[in-house]
C-alpha cells in the first residue's frame, strides 16, 4: 500500500569504481570478412574507431576482501574458435591477477570489425589477426589495471528505458525461414541503463548500456571498419554526460534492426542516435544520484495532489557476489561437414566456403564427439 513516506526504489550499488579506455582500431590490411557474399576480404577505411572500455567495481575497503570485478566492453565481432577466446581471456586473467568469476569480456558483436580467428591466418588479411588478438588482450590488461588503479567511492544506479530499434528477425517467407524483420512479431524494446557517479560529488563517471539488437546494419556491401550503431551511441551519450559509455550487447538472437544489410554508415549512425536518445531519456528520468522519489505530502488543489520529491536513499547495496561454473549442455545431432557441403552445394561458392569454415572453427576444441559439452556460466 502506498502511504506518506513510500518510495520509488532505484536499484543501486555503493562501493568503489574506476573506468579506463583503449583504442583498438585494427591496422590497415587486416581481415574483416564477416559476410558470405562480401566481395572484399579487407576493409579499405574506418567509419569510427573501435574501443575497449574497462569498468572495475569493488566493495568498500573492509566490507569485502576479494579482488574487484572487472567488465571489459569490446567493439568486437565474435569468437569463431574456443581456442582464441580462451587464450585472450587467460592472458587478461593472468595480467589482472583475477579468478575467472571476477572477469567478464563482452563483445559488442559488430559485423564490421576484424575477424577474431587466428585460424584464418592463411587467408587474405588473416596474417595480421594473431597479432591483433595479442593487442586486444594487452589493451584489456592495460585498461583493466588503469580502472583498478582508479577505484574510488562511487554509486552505480540502474533504470530502464524503451527503444524501438530492434525488430524480430525470424521471418517465415512462404514457408522458408529467412533472417530479416518480421513485422508481425513483437520485439523486446527494453534498454537497461546504469549511471555511475562519483561519491559524494555526483560527477558522472560512466554510463552502462545493455540493449539486445544485432549490430548488422552494415553488411556485405560495407568496406569500412565500424562499431556499427554502438559508435553513434557513444558519441551522443558521452557528449551529453562527459563520461565513457560502455555498450553491452543483450540476448539478441532473434533481434536486429528492421533496416539493415547496407553499406551506408549513415544508417548505422542513425540507429545509434535512436538508441542513444533512449539512453539519455532514461538517465534524465533518474532522480539525483544517491536519492529516490519519496511521497512527502498531499496538497489540496482542484484535486487532491500527491507530492513526490527526491530524498536521500536510506540504504544501498554494498555487497558484490560473483559466481563461475561450467554447465553440461546436451549436443544435438549435427550434420557432418561433408553433409553440410552437399546441403549448401547450390549457393554462391564464396558464401558456401565461409559457412563451412565457420562450422569447422565452431567445432574445433569445443565439440569432442560426446553427447554433452561443458559451457561456462
Amino acid at each position: 500500500m502506498v502511504r506518506i513516506g513510500s518510495r520509488v526504489h532505484v536499484p543501486a550499488f555503493s562501493g568503489r569504481a574506476g573506468v579506463a579506455r583503449r583504442d583498438i582500431t585494427p591496422p590497415p590490411g587486416i581481415r574483416t570478412r564477416n559476410w558470405g557474399p562480401a566481395e572484399t576480404d579487407i576493409a579499405d577505411g574506418v567509419h569510427r574507431p573501435l574501443t575497449l572500455t574497462a569498468l572495475a567495481v569493488s566493495a568498500d575497503p573492509g566490507d569485502d576482501g576479494d579482488a574487484p570485478l572487472v567488465l571489459i566492453a569490446v567493439d568486437g565481432t565474435w569468437w569463431r574458435r574456443v581456442e582464441d577466446e580462451r587464450r585472450v581471456r587467460t592472458t587478461v586473467l593472468d595480467g589482472l591477477e583475477l579468478t575467472e568469476e571476477r572477469l567478464l569480456i563482452a563483445l559488442s558483436h559488430t559485423h564490421a570489425g576484424p575477424v577474431l580467428c587466428a585460424g584464418d591466418a592463411d587467408l587474405d588479411g588473416g596474417a595480421l589477426v594473431p597479432a591483433y588478438l595479442d593487442r586486444l588482450a594487452a589493451a584489456a590488461v592495460e585498461a583493466g589495471r588503469e580502472a583498478i588503479g582508479a577505484l574510488a567511492p562511487a554509486v552505480l544506479e540502474w533504470t530502464t528505458g524503451r527503444c524501438a530499434l530492434a525488430a524480430d528477425r525470424e521471418l517465415d517467407l512462404g514457408g522458408r525461414a529467412v533472417v530479416g524483420a518480421n513485422p508481425a512479431a513483437a520485439a523486446d524494446d527494453t534498454v537497461v541503463v546504469g549511471r555511475l557517479t562519483a561519491s559524494p560529488s555526483g560527477r558522472m563517471l560512466a554510463t552502462v548500456v545493455n540493449y539486445a539488437c544485432h549490430p548488422t546494419t552494415l553488411a556485405w556491401q560495407n568496406t569500412l571498419v565500424s562499431p556499427d550503431y554502438a559508435g553513434a551511441i557513444r558519441e551522443l551519450v558521452e557528449g551529453a554526460t562527459a563520461a565513457p559509455c560502455l555498450f553491452l550487447q543483450g540476448a539478441s538472437g532473434e533481434l536486429a534492426p528492421a533496416e539493415q544489410y547496407t553499406g551506408d554508415p549513415a544508417v548505422a549512425d542513425r540507429h545509434g542516435r535512436a538508441l542513444g536518445h533512449a539512453v539519455l531519456g532514461a538517465l534524465a528520468g533518474l532522480p539525483p544520484p544517491g536519492t529516490e522519489l519519496a511521497l512527502t505530502e498531499t496538497v489540496e488543489s482542484g484535486a487532491s495532489l500527491a507530492v513526490w520529491r527526491p530524498a536521500a536513499r536510506p540504504e544501498t547495496t554494498t555487497t558484490l557476489v560473483a559466481r563461475h561454473s561450467v554447465t553440461d549442455l546436451p549436443v544435438r545431432p549435427l550434420p557432418t561437414l561433408a553433409e553440410l557441403e552437399r546441403q549448401w552445394a547450390g549457393i554462391d561458392p564464396r558464401s558456401r566456403d565461409e559457412r563451412l569454415r565457420r562450422a569447422r572453427h565452431l567445432r574445433d576444441g569445443y565439440l569432442d564427439g560426446g553427447t554433452t559439452v561443458g559451457h561456462p556460466v
